[in-house]
């Protein structure tokens, strides 16, 4: 199979950051595992230094560099969204309530997707809303199942408590009422990505009259439902 785009210059960039593919490596070794002439592999190991795709160790070895991680952070943020859309669709037709997907941000929680009631009084949040981590199931499912420290950090200022969280990590998702706004009440589970590490919180949200002071009861079964299909969408995208 010829593996050539016809663009020569992007064709041997491709070949120095798959020899990096397999760890660090000098210029001696570079231009051995891509077979480029030695100012070739040097000229374009800089020049994608320069772009942060390539970076140099503490010994001086060529490395793949920080920027290939931030795009594939933008790579799987596109892919969550992709995947999720349909999902919280179907979960507020499913509950009636608007849905929405979290993912933290620091100390904030922002909503990335969202998908309205069709009718009536909307009580979705808007896209790119940005929430704070100590109150609401979202936030509860963001943090339960963190490292123990961060844990804790995150409980400085929280309506919830350790014990809340540790009733989150057993049952599999989180309800709410009026924790974050007077009147509102919520439910939400985790979505997981790579070896099993909380990405994102599926909710659903609405008047406390509709969704009850135990909205668990009515919704936490398809809110669980939506967050395992979306992580399992995105495991096969992977």
């Amino acid at each position: 199979m010829d593996n050539s785009s016809g663009v020569g210059v992007l064709d041997k960039a491709v070949l120095v950051l798959n020899a990096l593919e397999a760890g660090p490596a000098s210029l001696a070794q570079l231009v051995q595992a891509t077979g480029l002439a030695r100012p070739t592999a040097h000229r374009l190991a800089v020049a994608l230094e320069h772009h942060r795709i390539v970076a140099r160790d503490t010994q001086g070895r060529f490395v793949l560099g920080p920027r290939l991680s931030e795009l594939s952070t933008a790579a799987g943020e596109d892919r969550l969204l992709a995947v999720a859309s349909p999902v919280l669709t179907q979960l507020r037709d499913l509950t009636g309530e608007s849905a929405q997907l979290y993912r933290r941000q620091g100390d904030e929680r922002v909503c990335v997707a969202a998908a309205e009631r069709a009718s009536g009084l909307r009580d979705t949040v808007p896209v790119g809303t940005a929430l704070p981590m100590t109150a609401g199931s979202a936030a509860q499912v963001l943090l339960a199942w963190e490292e123990p420290d961060r844990l804790h950090r995150g409980l400085r200022g929280a309506k919830f408590t350790a014990a809340t969280l540790a009733s989150v990590r057993r049952r599999g998702w989180a309800h709410s009422v009026g924790e974050r706004e007077q009147g509102v009440a919520s439910v939400s589970a985790a979505v997981r990505g790579a070896g099993g590490k909380v990405i994102a919180a599926v909710s659903v949200s609405g008047p406390i009259e509709r969704l009850t002071r135990t909205p668990g009861r009515l919704h936490a079964a398809p809110v669980v439902t939506a967050a395992e299909r979306i992580t399992e969408a995105m495991r096969r995208a992977n």
